[in-house]
């Protein structure tokens, strides 16, 4: 894919995000190394359990990459973002003017969370798929009853490691199970879910939409299957609006989301051995009206050639990477997505704007060994690839 240069961000923009990028561990900073928790002396008393580890192998990464880099239209999933050092930066952009998500959703939380609460009910077992920094987790379990106990789920080790011991610091009487996997791909819980309570799926920050529609409906339709008998998923969904607005959020001035995106090519570079020069790519976000998503882009500046593994992949100037998809999806359609993947809609939330909702739903389905991902497929879902 070809996009105008009219259309691309000043380059300058990049270098006013590198801050966050070089707030990175240095090799007189002290840090856990990868894959281990922080020392044991210092989380004795905390109800925090080792890393459940079940990371894909790292020779996924490599093939994805190629596969996405090889196609006619290249593209890399989204879940690469996210190293150590992308999930940071990702934590700057949340906190940025432009992107309003992050304080949208965290607004309509304060303002019904007695009833959020209520609909959960008692007795949870809170399981958070891409659990990020925990702001809005903390804020939800701190409100809810008797609480059972919370599973983060991120695929990316270290930053799950630190972010559950700062929970499990703040809720000290807590049972903290993190489990570090794929959420995209079945996983498993070595918490049990309470014998009088029920597994209860938080899922904010519209992360669902960064998937098109058929594969978001087949993982909801794995989270149904996670959440188990009873169980009920807290989900923030975006929902459409001004294109101006949907452009500035993922095109931020302070260039940290540039930076977010680039991040990726390092990534490649440092665990792939790949030879990407950053200074020869630039990071563009636009809106696509007939999807209804805001497509996310690294674009080639000159005609070059990358070596990953041997591999040689050509880009002509004004090519473009798909690096993330994010969907704004309208009440009515997402609760249909939802329905097709066994779950039944029983509140909605939204702010003044009506810019984001957060909306809770239950299902009583028994998926007893279904296969998950070809669920909503096999439903005679619309929202299937033709």
């Amino acid at each position: 894919m070809s996009i105008n240069r009219a259309w691309m961000l000043d380059r300058s923009l990049l270098d006013t995000g590198h801050w966050l990028l070089e707030r990175a561990p240095t090799s007189n900073t002290p840090v856990a190394k990868e894959g281990m928790m922080p020392d044991s002396t210092t989380t004795s008393s905390l109800r925090l359990s080792e890393v459940h580890d079940q990371r894909p192998d790292s020779s996924h990464f490599l093939a994805d990459v190629l596969e996405g880099l090889t196609g006619p239209e290249k593209s890399i999933p989204c879940k690469y973002l996210y190293d150590e050092r992308g999930s940071r930066l990702f934590d700057g952009i949340c906190g940025l003017e432009e992107y309003y998500p992050t304080r949208t959703e965290m607004e309509i939380l304060r303002r019904n969370i007695i009833e959020i609460a209520d609909c959960a009910g008692p007795a949870c077992q809170v399981v958070e798929p891409g659990s990020g920094s925990g702001t809005k987790t903390k804020f939800l379990l701190d409100h809810l009853e008797d609480l059972h106990s919370y599973v983060p789920v991120d695929i990316s080790r270290r930053h799950l490691a630190r972010a559950a011991e700062d929970l499990a610091r703040k809720f000290r009487k807590l049972r903290v199970t993190p489990v570090c996997a794929d959420f995209t791909q079945p996983f498993e819980i070595a918490e049990s879910p309470p014998e009088h309570g029920h597994r209860l799926i938080f899922f904010p920050g519209s992360t669902i939409g960064n998937f098109m529609p058929h594969r978001a409906g087949e993982i909801l339709a794995l989270l149904a299957e996670v959440a188990g008998p009873r169980g009920a998923l807290l989900i923030g969904v975006d929902l459409p609006k001004d294109q101006e607005v949907l452009e500035r959020a993922y095109n931020d001035s302070k260039g940290i989301t540039a930076a977010f995106n680039l991040n990726l090519l390092a990534r490649i570079n440092r665990e792939l051995g790949a030879d990407f020069d950053l200074s020869g790519f630039e990071h563009h976000a636009v809106f696509n009206s007939q999807e209804s998503r805001i497509e996310m882009y690294l674009v080639s500046l000159r005609r070059q050639t990358v070596t990953i593994a041997e591999e040689e992949i050509e880009f002509q100037a004004g090519q473009a990477i798909c690096t993330e998809w994010s969907y704004k999806h309208d009440l009515s359609v997402f609760e249909e997505l939802a329905s097709y993947a066994g779950w039944k809609r029983q509140q909605v939330w939204t702010d003044d704007r009506d810019w984001f909702s957060v909306q809770y739903f239950t299902h009583d389905i028994d998926l007893g060994g279904l296969d998950a991902q070809p669920y909503a497929l096999k439903q005679q879902s619309p929202f299937r690839p033709k």
